[in-house]
């Protein structure tokens, strides 16, 4: 691809927040842009493509350990706990990744990728879909 793409998800912040995307790394030529971290208002950016996802109760989960756990100053780098990393990776195993050959749908856990917690943060977390590394993304509440 000779060009690339630029798409900066929520770029004023008045959505409501009430969404979330596994972004996908693929060289679509697509670089989808986050600001993430809380109040610590970090910026990333993957190159790939946007997965839509339904899971309210995970999202749900996931605001609250987030902005009430870690009181939404964000943890880039952050020494997980047993019990934190274990809530992570439960609320990340109830979103359902839609997969579909063009003729059959089929729903697959996320799995939490460990080997990058250290980046995980507000509205950004690292992980495994069917169709390889990603992020979870969501509405920062900074």
């Amino acid at each position: 691809m000779g060009f690339r793409r630029f798409v900066f998800l929520d770029p004023d912040g008045t959505s409501t927040g009430d969404w979330l995307f596994a972004l996908v790394e693929a060289p679509t030529g697509v670089v989808h842009q986050h600001q993430y971290g809380g109040t610590a208002c970090r910026s990333g950016q993957v190159e790939g493509y946007l997965m839509p996802l339904s899971a309210p109760a995970a999202l749900a989960a996931l605001r609250d350990l987030f902005e009430r756990h870690f009181r939404g100053a964000g943890t880039w780098e952050h020494a997980w706990r047993d019990d934190e990393r274990r809530r992570l990776r439960e609320i990340v195993a109830d979103v359902r990744y839609w997969t579909s050959d063009g003729v059959t749908e089929q729903p697959h856990a996320l799995r939490l990728d460990e080997s990058r917690l250290p980046c995980a943060d507000e509205a950004w977390v690292p992980v495994l879909t069917p169709d390889g590394p990603g992020v979870l993304v969501w509405a920062n509440s900074d």
